[in-house]
């Protein structure tokens, strides 16, 4: 039996122990993955300090995974030996529930994510079901397309929820991974839309700007012109209140987030109904991320020229990749070096 190093989730105390493990073998349908990189993500802070935390340890967490396929299980078709993929949240679902027969598969009660219910990208090899890996374009490298498989691609999602037409005005409250993502990629399907951007760092208000908002204010600014949909990415609920108010009639606010923390929540109280929900004002949350979303994204990055800027760390560091994201210390996205 081959071993290999991986980081480990041990105990859901907020560390994770380098160490060997056993190479694991594909099954029917199922592909063995080396994997090269894999993005860090908030989740996985929220896996190990226990907030989410995964029905069993130990797992080996991340759901941002880039490699190349070093062998295929029984059945597989439509993938080769060599061939580049990534695999995202999605890990599978159950294929035949309602949600998964409408493409939808992301509200599927079986839903199983990479990283959480199965073992992920924090290691030198995974196995992964064919049928929910993805090619990777050309034009990205191992480590550019990695934060593409999650902030990207959940993003994406978000934005189709929002549901716009050319020529509407859309917000963001918050300007982080995945916000700047898919600001581009709206400017591009929607070439006559304008774009406004709600963030409380100085720094971020001007980068979007350097990315086409039209305007960048702080999160309690009013907003110069209402808005037709609004993508919240923040943890609090403070900005649910503040969209709602520059939301025009029949306007949509999507909130794009894991969770919401509980230390703002009086916000809530001050939700008044004529004032912030009436005139058909809609909110909807997004829900995890189906295959085609990743799919579309990574091919509309691709025709777009998104290319993410990204700050690598060996595996072994993959503590303190955590920790810088958590505190903060954030230039880009961040990707675990792991081989090739």
């Amino acid at each position: 039996m081959m071993l290999y190093k991986t980081a480990l989730v041990a105990d859901g105390e907020g560390l994770l122990t380098l160490t060997n493990w056993p190479q694991p073998a594909p099954g029917a349908g199922e592909m063995l993955i080396r994997v090269h990189v894999c993005g860090v993500c908030h989740t996985e802070i929220d896996e190990i300090e226990g907030r989410t935390p995964p029905p069993l340890f130990p797992i080996i967490p991340g759901h941002q995974v880039v490699g190349r396929i070093v062998a295929l299980g029984r059945g597989v078709t439509g993938f080769n030996i060599g061939d580049r993929v990534g695999m995202a949240w999605i890990f599978s679902s159950c294929g035949h529930c309602e949600y998964c027969l409408r493409a939808d598969e992301n509200l599927c009660a079986g839903f199983q994510a990479t990283g959480r219910d199965a073992h992920g990208g924090y290691a030198e090899y995974m196995t992964a079901p064919a049928a929910y890996a993805h090619p990777i374009p050309d034009a990205f490298t191992d480590a550019q397309a990695a934060p593409l498989l999650c902030a990207g691609a959940v993003g994406y999602r978000a934005l189709r929820l929002a549901a716009i037409r050319d020529g509407q005005n859309l917000g963001f409250t918050g300007f982080g991974a995945s916000a700047h993502l898919v600001l581009q990629v709206a400017r591009r399907l929607y070439p006559n839309s304008r774009f406004y951007v709600f963030a409380r760092n100085a720094s971020e208000r001007a980068f979007a700007r350097t990315l086409g908002a039209a305007w960048a204010g702080d999160g309690a600014d009013a907003c110069p012109e209402p808005l037709h949909a609004i993508i919240d990415t923040t943890p609090a609920w403070t900005p649910i209140v503040m969209a709602l108010n520059n939301l025009a009639p029949g306007g949509r606010l999507i909130v794009n987030a894991i969770r919401k923390e509980d230390g703002d929540k009086a916000a809530l109280l001050r939700l008044n109904y004529a004032e912030h929900l009436w005139r058909e004002k809609e909110i909807k949350s997004v829900a995890n991320v189906s295959r085609s979303d990743v799919r579309e994204f990574l091919q509309l990055a691709a025709m777009a020229g998104i290319r993410p800027e990204v700050e690598e760390y060996p595996l072994e560091d993959a503590n303190r990749a955590l920790m810088d994201l958590k505190h903060k210390h954030i230039r880009g996205a961040k990707v675990l070096r792991i081989s090739g």
